[in-house]
Formats: C-alpha cells, structure tokens, sequence
C-alpha cells in the first residue's frame, strides 16, 4: 500500500527542508565522501507555495520515476544515487516501509545555483515570455507561434532557484555565464538538452509528450558535473497525452498543472500560505501521477 507523509521527522542532521524535499546528512560512506538520505514527501508546491494537503503516495511516485530516469540517463551523464539500500541508514525506530519507496541515499555534491529548464513547447511561462517580447530568456523565437506550438528546436531557458515561498525567475544564458562560468553553463546547457531529448523520444513511443522538464546539477568534490534532485517527474516537467494534443490550448496534463489550474479559478494572490484542495482535485491530481508512472516506467502504485 502507498503512504502519506506530508513532513518527516527522523533523527538525523536535517539540512534542508525544501518545497517536496526533506535532506538529511548521514555519516560518510565506505568510500569516506558525505552523504546524504533524501526524502521525498507528498507536499504538492504550486506557483513556488506549498500547499497544506498532500497528495497521498505522490513522494513514493516521484522517488520511483526519479529512479527510472536516473537508470535510464545514466550513459548521458553521472547522477547522484549511490545505489545503497534505505533501510540501512534509517535511524533505529524508524517506520521503514514509510521511506523505502520514497527515499534515496545520495551523493552529497556541491548544487549549482540555476535551474536547467528544457522546452521543446511554448506553454507557461515562456508562452507568457514569448507574447509579450517574441523571447523566451532572450533566445528569439520565430514569430506567429501558438500556444502549446512545438518549436523548431528545444531550448535551454534557465531559471533562478528560488527559496522557499519565492518565486523562479527567467534568465538568460548570459547570467548563467554570470553565476556559474562559460565553460560550466555550456556543460550544463549541452547535457540539459541531450537528457531532454533522449527522455522526449522515449516517453513519446509511450503517448506522451514531454512539453519542459527542470533539471538540477551539482559538482561533486573532484569537479564532475552530476544531475541531482528529481528527474523528468510529474513536479519537475509538463507531460501531455500525446492523443489529446492539440496547439492553441494548454492541453490536459499528467502533472501538477490540474491544481495550476484549478488554482488560477480562486481568488488568491499566489502567496503563503496557499488555499486548500477540494478532496476530488487531491484524488485526480494523484489518479494523474500514478498514469504518467505506469506509462512511462511500467510501475504500479497501490
């Protein structure tokens, strides 16, 4: 059966409460380098606020199709799973069927400070970009686009990382050259669209069309770029059933965008805290996750 944990609370160093995300370090590895056990809850976050109810069996549905992509990019580029069993970190106590679908023993790396968005489609905010300005983070597009339109090519349209409660913002290549280096914002931008395009293929052979997708990277402690985090999931991309696509709409999705928009009907400002949902919203939202999972990695949630 698939659990609920809305916020953990294990006996261990905390080091980060994200918006989905709870971090905990653990004791070095056999191999002497940091650790860290990575906790994937059932918080759903929309318009960069988290929510007050959990979409039930949502973390242990992420935590998977992580996984899945992880194992599937692996010849792509290194990522940040060191493959060791759950159970064996979890404190003594600990309800460990509670975390062994929904937690990750990692890597413990150095993140950069961007988020390395693909899009292959003009919808959300670069559809919003592009109608006032014909861009989307400074890259020109070719004019009359619709929404929702396929572009000629993808593109690296990068973002800030946002605290918690902030909001994301677009930038261009230029800042990421800013923040991070040229060599280093080439090597992000190449694999971010390499990992967009491999997953795009393979998820479309499966009726699904991978719109966008985030993806985050860090260093590890002799300077190898490593994708982190999530991984092309129901929070981090925008998948569309491929037989009900259509340009000039925002097309039904498998994500999180069904609360986006059932967020946009209420009167509410987009800030802390955010509204609650209506039980019919949690159970579609998770009926969504649990499709695009079996779709794409041939797995089942009770």
């Amino acid at each position: 059966m698939a659990t609920t944990l809305h916020t953990s609370n294990l006996a261990l160093p905390l080091r980060h409460r994200g918006k989905v995300r709870d971090v905990y370090d653990l004791p070095p590895g056999a191999d002497g380098r940091p650790r860290l056990l990575m906790v994937a809850s059932d918080r759903l976050s929309a318009f960069d606020v988290v929510l007050p109810d959990p979409i039930p069996g949502k973390g242990e549905m992420l935590c998977q199709i992580s996984n899945f992509w992880f194992g599937k990019t692996a010849h792509l580029m290194p990522n940040h799973l060191t493959g060791e069993d759950v159970a064996s970190v979890l404190p003594p106590g600990t309800e460990a069927a509670l975390y062994a679908k929904r937690a990750v023993v990692t890597k413990a790396l150095k993140p950069l400070p961007v988020e390395a968005i693909a899009r292959g489609y003009l919808i959300g905010s670069g559809w919003k970009d592009y109608q006032k300005t014909g861009q989307v983070c400074g890259i020109a597009l070719p004019a009359g686009l619709r929404q929702a339109e396929q572009l000629p090519e993808p593109v690296f349209t990068p973002s800030t990382k946002a605290a918690v409660g902030d909001h994301d913002e677009n930038v261009s290549f230029d800042a990421v050259v800013a923040a991070i280096g040229g060599e280093l914002a080439e090597r992000v931008r190449a694999a971010t669209l390499a990992i967009y395009r491999f997953a795009a293929a393979y998820a479309l052979e499966r009726g699904i069309i991978i719109a966008d997708t985030k993806l985050e990277f860090g260093l590890d402690a002799d300077g190898t770029l490593v994708v982190m985090d999530e991984m092309l999931t129901p929070d981090s991309s925008r998948f569309w059933p491929a037989d009900q696509y259509a340009v000039g709409i925002s097309p039904p999705s498998y994500d999180k965008q069904y609360v986006r928009d059932y967020l946009e009907t209420l009167p509410w400002n987009k800030t802390a805290p955010g509204p609650a949902l209506p039980a019919e919203v949690i159970a579609v939202t998770r009926a969504k996750y649990a499709e695009a999972l079996q779709r794409l990695a041939g797995l089942t949630v009770d």
